[in-house]
């Protein structure tokens, strides 16, 4: 992006300020709907108990609330044949319209609608908003552009379910919706100042779906249960942490331990797979994170805590990467591509998540994250099996392996 100055020159620091500030928008509105979206579980133990809902049910409003991530690579093609930036700006407001609705749903049905609306919301944010930011930084800091942008919504994602607690606590369920203000007072900011995405013609880029079938299926399996991961410990965390009598804000906290710590497992993933390649990431990141997650549910004292921190950071590391990845399998459409590494793969780590939920009575919560840690190790499989070619930089330019 360059900016002229009145004789026509372009001037470098100017052109990289504008670009900086974009980018320094785009991770606030990320903040904001990452926050909204996923705030959930730190005040799951409060809605459960107000609606009289067994422990049991907490898979089933995590699924509810992220199962419309899997329409991601819909929204991904839909955005990227008609540009612009309306697609995630309406995507923020039905994310944080429907977070700030969350207090009054006093019946279950009406719970499950406002978190569809908010999954809906949060698929039609990601896809155009990732492949905005990607065409505005650099090609060679594009992992470290990315990263930053990254970055804000795992701010959202950390600082919410703790705010959120402290609202509940203090306030009531019903003073959810103050959450939506910010989000009313910065549409008209991005509606001004975003980037825009431009449009493609419909036969300009054909999807060339049996080329892409074996990396994407590879890409999907490893990031679905790398979401598993993720969407179990921050479903299951607060949950058994209230069981064993543990205050409401202090679980949420852990939550936000585990988000927060893990914005530098987000810079840090960018940084080294630019630097070093993308594959001994995903395997280290993916490993790290099998082994930390049984130990974080038998842990207690400083020890819980670093142990949140650093699943944090080895979760997050490998985001960006796979991101990436997704979108050189799917050079013709970015966005698609950004959908399945994200929201396809988000989709399904929810129905897993459903499902594993499902066996807390029979083996427990403990025994649940022993059970997520094992899967944990499927993906680090994953990772060691998955074609070189899928993780070089000039993968999208290339034949697929």
């Amino acid at each position: 992006m360059s900016v002229q100055t009145q004789d026509g020159a372009v001037t470098f620091k100017e052109s990289q300020d504008n670009q900086s500030s974009q980018l320094g928008l785009m991770s606030f509105a990320h903040f904001l709907n990452d926050g909204s979206a996923n705030y959930l579980p730190g005040i799951l133990p409060a809605i459960l108990l107000a609606l009289h809902e067994p422990p049991a049910m907490a898979g089933v409003l995590m699924a509810a609330l992220l199962i419309g991530q899997a329409l991601q690579p819909f929204t991904g093609i839909w955005a990227d044949r008609v540009g612009g930036r309306l697609i995630f700006i309406i995507g923020l407001i039905g994310s944080s319209l429907g977070g700030a609705l969350l207090g009054f749903s006093h019946y279950l049905w009406l719970l499950i609608l406002f978190l569809l609306v908010i999954g809906v919301g949060n698929a039609m944010f990601h896809p155009q908003a990732l492949a905005i930011v990607r065409s505005t930084v650099s090609k060679k800091r594009q992992g470290l552009g990315l990263s930053a942008f990254l970055v804000g919504g795992e701010l959202g994602r950390g600082i919410f379910p703790m705010l959120t607690s402290w609202i509940v606590v203090s306030l009531g369920l019903v003073n959810l919706w103050l959450l939506a203000i910010p989000t009313l007072l910065t549409v008209p900011l991005l509606l001004r100042y975003s980037p825009r995405l431009p449009a493609q013609h419909v036969r300009a880029h054909r999807i060339n779906w049996r080329l892409h079938r074996k990396p994407m299926s590879y890409l999907v399996s490893f990031a679905s249960l790398r979401s598993l991961i993720t969407y179990g410990v921050v479903t299951f965390i607060p949950v058994l942490w209230h069981a064993r009598g543990g205050n409401l804000v202090v679980g949420a906290s852990i939550i936000t331990t585990v988000l927060v710590v893990g914005i530098v497992g987000n810079l840090l993933g960018g940084h080294l797979a630019d630097r070093y390649g993308r594959r001994p990431l995903l395997i280290f990141s993916s490993a790290l994170s099998a082994v930390i997650v049984p130990l974080l549910a038998v842990a207690s004292g400083p020890l819980l805590w670093i142990l949140a921190g650093l699943l944090g950071i080895s979760l997050f590391s490998s985001v960006p990467v796979t991101v990436l990845v997704g979108q050189d399998i799917f050079p013709e459409n970015r966005s698609l591509g950004s959908g399945m590494a994200l929201g396809l793969a988000n989709g399904i780590g929810a129905l897993l998540v459903l499902g594993i939920g499902v066996l807390i009575g029979v083996i427990g919560v403990s025994g649940i994250m022993l059970f997520i840690g094992i899967l944990g190790l499927i993906a680090t499989g994953i990772a060691v099996v998955m074609p070189r070619s899928m993780t070089h930089h000039e993968f999208g330019s290339s034949a697929h392996a």
